[in-house]
């Protein structure tokens, strides 16, 4: 079964705050098993203009279980603390 990814680049607005959403996102990522394959770091643009301030790359079992982690309570929480501390680009993927 191929695995699903959830991808998202993100620009903080409010670091403050976004402290909060960290702590309940990573509650909502040990709750659905996530493997954490990037969460931040240095971003280095190698082509295009494409310049995101933080990326995420958070690994499921399956498509339907990165889906899941999205909509899910817990991962909800997350999302509610983060309004008005960030611009988030979020996608999921189904991947190898």
């Amino acid at each position: 079964m191929p695995s699903g990814y959830v991808i998202a680049t993100v620009q903080v607005t409010n670091p403050t705050q976004y402290e909060e959403y960290k702590k309940w996102s990573t509650a909502a990522m040990q709750a659905h098993n996530a493997e954490v394959c990037i969460r931040g770091g240095q971003v280095a643009v190698m082509e295009g203009d494409w310049s995101p301030e933080r990326i995420v790359l958070l690994k499921f079992a399956s498509f339907d279980a990165a889906k899941a982690f999205y909509n899910s309570p817990e991962y909800g929480k997350a999302r509610a603390s983060r309004e008005g501390a960030a611009v988030m680009r979020l996608i999921c993927v189904e991947g190898v």
